[in-house]
């Protein structure tokens, strides 16, 4: 059986999907870190999806693989995430048990920086529906207990 955190690995960044205060979809990208359960971004207030998952907690969150790695573009593995949104307060001994996994995965020192920075959030994006396509006719629900598993795809769609 596949799991995300074998999937998600290569992946540095995560594309956004957030609800405006206008109604319309906005995506953006950002750094993420997984857990094997959640997926972690650390943004600012400044940023729109920040805005956006804190009027309204819920995000979706894209993954697809770069385009120069296969020839064919419909090829592209990518997963899909519905998730809910919750801030980890920096208060919180979440918070100081996932930035230091958060920082090794992205190896940056900008990053190490913008922890000191109080505008600046973690989020917690918690899957509750998923999808996970690996070319033509390899799809996938994302399932199990702590929906982090690729459940092959039976026709019916287990979108909530």
């Amino acid at each position: 059986m596949k799991y995300l955190n074998e999937l998600l690995t290569p992946f540095q960044t995560v594309t956004l999907g957030t609800l405006g205060n206008n109604g319309y979809p906005f995506s953006s990208y950002a750094p993420f870190y997984y857990d094997g359960e959640v997926v972690y971004v650390f943004i600012s207030n400044i940023a729109t999806h920040a805005q956006n998952m804190q009027a309204t907690p819920k995000a979706s969150a894209f993954f697809i693989e770069d385009e120069s790695i296969t020839e064919n573009m419909f090829k592209r593995k990518r997963i899909s995430l519905q998730c809910d949104v919750t801030r980890v307060d920096r208060n919180d001994v979440l918070f100081s048990s996932i930035m230091p996994h958060f920082i090794d995965k992205q190896g940056s020192s900008t990053l190490q920086m913008l922890v000191g920075m109080s505008d600046f959030n973690l989020y917690a994006l918690t899957p509750i529906y998923g999808e996970a396509t690996f070319g033509f006719g390899e799809a996938y629900n994302v399932g199990g207990e702590k929906m982090n598993q690729l459940v092959p795809r039976t026709g019916k769609s287990g979108h909530k």
